[in-house]
């Protein structure tokens, strides 16, 4: 069998070929020719690349070689098709892009089609065509922030650190407490799900009240250890470390990950923590929350019992919040962290690059 032409690619075409493949909206006609262009990279051949991923040997033959002549145009664009040309003028595209990645209506934040499509004199349909093509969603936006920690690299590499290769003799903990969760009851009574139609609740309720959830989860076995209490002050936070010590293994070092909230801090505990040498405590970097695993749990807690659950009192809120814990732990599953720590510099350095030079 014939060994088909190696395909050679730089750092900033795999870096946006493996992005591609990463994203849930990329149509499925561009994932494989993406697919077929990094395994022809990775020194597969043709009939190789045909079996795995379903399609042609002539398919194969056809993405790789369009990417070895035209590079990533020749996967994104597809060739003109025969038939009457275009009428649109040249540069059509690339002014509507243009205008929308670079201008902004005199009266909102965004562009609309509709929007667009008056100050440009254009077709709504088109200027929607043209922002699927180079998916562009101007409607869209996502929230972040870069840490300013200057401890940041320091902190992270040490979190990553205890999370892919924890020490012997001990057990890592993920601690943090889910503040204010509220009893909340609707006005009136919801409807169950039945065929053709979801669930439904009043858009309004009354409030009966708050708790505070603290949790420690165990990162090698899943298991949670959780209690409710009324405020989350420096006072309960010294009582659910005495739960964590009561409900582990005396003869192991604890290391507990924590957030830079205030009670953590207090002079309190930190005598308490000094009569209790076992415990040993890893701060994040401020405004990276995101390292700390347990926030996930309280994702599904949220996602799962609370969001949409009715509670006539507090008590009754605790009561779910219990049994959740409990369901939980009959099956506890670890979190596996696979991202290393020079992969999440890396990205937070082009983060702060692209953040530096935008306008």
């Amino acid at each position: 069998m014939r060994k088909a032409r190696l395909v050679t690619m730089n750092e900033e075409q795999r870096i946006c070929l493996e992005s591609l493949v990463r994203r849930h909206t990329t149509p499925q006609r561009l994932l494989l020719r993406v697919r077929v262009v990094l395994a022809a990279a990775a020194g597969s051949q043709n009939r190789t690349i045909a079996v795995e991923l379903g399609t042609s040997v002539n398919t194969v033959n056809k993405w790789r070689g369009r990417f070895a002549r035209d590079g990533l145009d020749g996967l994104l664009h597809d060739s003109p098709r025969s038939g009457r040309p275009s009428t649109r003028p040249s540069g059509e595209a690339g002014e509507i892009v243009r205008r929308t990645l670079e201008t902004l209506p005199d009266n909102g934040t965004h562009w609309s089609t509709r929007a667009l499509s008056a100050a440009m004199n254009i077709p709504a349909t088109r200027i929607h065509r043209i922002w699927k093509a180079y998916q562009i969603k101007p409607h869209l936006s996502r929230n972040f922030k870069l840490s300013n920690d200057p401890r940041f690299e320091e902190k992270l590499v040490d979190i990553v650190g205890l999370y892919m290769n924890p020490p012997e003799n001990a057990l890592v903990l993920s601690v943090d407490e889910k503040s204010q969760i509220q009893a909340l009851d609707r006005t009136q009574k919801c409807l169950p799900l039945m065929p053709k139609y979801c669930a439904t609740h009043t858009h309004d309720y009354v409030r009966h009240g708050t708790t505070t959830l603290f949790a420690a989860l165990e990162v090698a076995s899943g298991r949670l250890i959780g209690e409710c209490m009324p405020q989350h002050r420096h006072q309960e936070w010294i009582k659910f470390l005495k739960r964590i010590d009561r409900e582990t293994d005396r003869s192991l070092d604890l290391h507990l990950i924590v957030d830079n909230y205030a009670t953590r801090k207090h002079e309190n505990v930190k005598a308490w923590l000094a009569r209790h040498p076992r415990f040993h405590i890893h701060f994040t970097p401020t405004s990276s929350s995101w390292l700390n695993m347990v926030e996930r749990w309280f994702g599904e807690l949220t996602a799962r019992r609370v969001r949409r659950g009715t509670f006539r009192s507090v008590d009754v809120l605790v009561k779910a919040i219990d049994s959740f814990i409990t369901a939980h732990n009959r099956n506890p599953k670890s979190i596996k962290w696979t991202a290393k720590a020079d992969v999440i510099l890396g990205k937070i350095a082009r983060a702060r690059n692209a953040l530096h030079n935008s306008t």
